[in-house]
């Protein structure tokens, strides 16, 4: 699996997301309370642009008249085209979970990566004018795609 940084973490706040190109394929990258997921942009149905499509959750109800409970809030996405409904956290849709699904990516929050080599230069014979440099404790979202 080929892992590539999409974002910084504070770049996609609780509740956005983020549409991303790697290797050919278009995918949204989401934070739901925290978590972040990842998602082809492209809908099983016929294609549509999924992850463009408007987050919500879903609205029960225990009896006709009866109390409504508003669950699974920013975990569901609907696809603009046409309207079929996908659980963000797993990919799978709404209404067929065991048979229709959409492509999900493995998604870490790591922090920033340093090279291992940084450590074995040897000095040249030229020199150049340095600054001091610092690193706040950045993290990152890396998408884990298939190479």
């Amino acid at each position: 699996m080929a892992k590539h940084i999409v974002a910084r973490v504070e770049e996609i706040p609780p509740g956005e997301r983020k549409i991303v190109e790697i290797g050919g394929r278009t995918i949204g990258v989401f934070n739901v309370n925290g978590s972040f997921y990842a998602l082809r942009n492209r809908c099983p149905h016929q294609g549509g642009p999924l992850c463009e499509g408007r987050v919500t959750g879903f609205l029960i109800a225990t009896k006709p008249g009866g109390e409504y409970t508003y669950t699974h809030r920013g975990e569901i996405l609907r696809c603009p085209w046409h309207g079929w409904e996908f659980n963000i956290t797993t990919g799978q849709s709404w209404f067929d979970p065991a048979k229709t699904r959409v492509r999900a990516y493995e998604v870490h929050v790591e922090g920033l990566p340093v090279s291992e080599e940084m450590g074995t230069l040897l000095p040249g014979p030229y020199t150049a004018e340095t600054y001091e440099v610092s690193v706040d404790d950045q993290q990152f979202v890396v998408v884990e795609v298939p190479g």
